[in-house]
């Protein structure tokens, strides 16, 4: 009589841990969420002149989605920032979002507010171990000055991105201007932002070194 009694007991206890076992995995299931790409850049990346919805990180949420690759895209440029204010803010972009994939715009106006490069790169360099020591992959996005800011300068400038790419095994994109940079029909009249026509030219410049962090 007994025995069965405590049969019967832990018969219940063990239905009422499988229970509470049950439970406690529904949320890890519903809960999922997308992977997340946030771009850290400035006027660029945040659609400087644009109407919303217009730029080229639109494009590339539009263009996630239209092909099925199952991330969100979190957009944190700012217009007018420059790699040390990126670097400010980064932690804490980081820590909110939890990326999956880092992509860095920034250095344009730490040139032409004519700053010391030797910064810029420690800057750099800064954002791309913070990202990768957050698990996220880095694409750093690159770019070019015209010969006016003098030979040397233009040089060392053009020259970082990559170089910051390849010491932290990050993927490049050498230029977002490739192929119309001196197209001035494609930039708004302050000749330094390009215009919504230009926006798909800049993602197919990003697209291709994209890709293959997205597969990862």
């Amino acid at each position: 009589m007994i025995a069965n009694m405590l049969r019967r007991i832990c018969l219940a206890l063990h239905l009422l841990i499988l229970g509470f076992l049950s439970l406690g995995q529904v949320p890890a299931h519903s809960a999922t969420t997308p992977p997340v790409v946030l771009v850290v850049g400035d006027s660029i990346s945040a659609g400087y002149g644009l109407p919303p919805g217009k730029g080229w990180v639109s494009l590339l949420a539009d263009r996630l989605q239209t092909e099925g690759l199952g991330y969100s895209v979190v957009n944190a440029s700012v217009s007018g920032d420059t790699t040390a204010g990126g670097r400010a803010r980064l932690r804490t972009l980081l820590k909110q979002h939890q990326p999956a994939i880092v992509i860095l715009e920034l250095g344009g106006n730490d040139a032409l507010r004519g700053g010391n490069l030797a910064g810029t790169r420690a800057n750099l360099e800064a954002m791309v171990t913070a990202a990768q020591s957050a698990r996220a992959r880095v694409l750093i996005v690159g770019m070019q000055l015209p010969p006016n800011y003098g030979p040397a300068y233009v040089r060392e400038f053009n020259a970082l991105f990559g170089d910051v790419a390849k010491d932290k095994r990050a993927a490049i994109v050498p230029s977002i201007f490739s192929g119309f940079g001196d197209d001035l029909a494609l930039f708004q009249p302050d000749r330094i932002h390009p215009s919504m026509q230009a926006q798909s030219k800049l993602l197919d410049n990003v697209w291709p070194a994209l890709q293959p962090l997205l597969k990862k």
